[in-house]
């Protein structure tokens, strides 16, 4: 396994009367910023857990944060609510040593492509412009003792990444290249990671600070299974009032494939 595999994977521990699954393992602290585990990373640990407690990779996926997630021995408590011949849908708890940090429900099945004579595609859309990774900026995040920036390698396309040297760019988008450090393929669960790796776009509008920007909720819609080779990532936010902004995500593959949308919930930073 490769290291996100392997610092994302909880065992079963025991399975309650009500058939609730309990999975344990450590929230590893090199996927922190500044001491807290990133949001996706700990959205993956709780969606491997669920995969595995219904046989199926994630569709579509919400978390709700509740508390910092501190690393350490923690554990995930999984009640699958329903199982069919396709779909299954779980819910799910991840506990550390204060309480809760995240609740999570999401519906979990295999992807089934349809062939074009069954269901026409029709996407307005498409993968972001963006010069080679070394062309861009390298992004890291500014607190000395984070490991998330050393387990991940994201590019930013050099228009948006302005906000690092108190130039931001005025536009509320960022724009960049992701990929896991160690070259590990980028599967549904490396796609919960890119959906929550890059700074916050609120970064570039003139007036806000670069600042920690907590996260309320996090949804990801797993749209296909990536293609081998770095993802082309675009993320954007339109409203920014009463002290929240949203930040819609759309990932996209080596071959130009739509295979993830996000969309998150957060307070600007003070």
């Amino acid at each position: 396994m490769g290291e996100f595999d392997d610092a994302t994977h909880f065992v079963v521990a025991g399975t309650a009367n009500d058939g609730r699954l309990t999975y344990t393992g450590e929230i590893a602290p090199e996927w922190d910023i500044a001491g807290n585990a990133n949001g996706g990373f700990l959205l993956a640990i709780a969606a491997r857990a669920m995969a595995d407690a219904v046989g199926r990779p994630p569709l579509s996926i919400t978390a709700h944060y509740l508390a910092p997630g501190r690393p350490g021995p923690a554990e995930v408590l999984v009640d699958v609510v329903r199982a069919g011949r396709r779909m299954a849908t779980a819910q799910a708890v991840v506990r550390g040593a204060d309480g809760e940090i995240i609740r999570v429900l999401g519906t979990f099945a295999e992807q089934r492509p349809a062939t074009e004579a069954e269901v026409p595609a029709v996407v307005h859309a498409a993968p972001p412009e963006l010069p080679p990774a070394g062309e861009c900026v390298r992004m890291q995040p500014p607190a000395d003792n984070s490991g998330f920036g050393d387990r991940v390698a994201m590019w930013a396309h050099p228009d948006d990444a302005g906000f690092g040297v108190g130039r931001p760019s005025g536009t509320a988008t960022i724009r960049g290249w992701f990929e896991f450090s160690d070259a590990q393929p980028i599967d549904a669960f490396g796609l919960l990671v890119a959906a929550d790796a890059f700074a916050p776009v609120i970064f570039n509008v003139a007036g806000f600070p670069v600042s920690w920007a907590p996260t309320l909720e996090l949804t990801v819609h797993v749209r296909s299974v990536p293609a081998p080779g770095p993802l082309r990532c675009r993320f954007s936010s339109r409203f920014m009032l009463n002290g929240m902004f949203e930040e819609d995500g759309e990932l996209w593959d080596s071959t130009g494939t739509l295979v993830a949308q996000s969309r998150q919930l957060a307070l600007i930073p003070r």
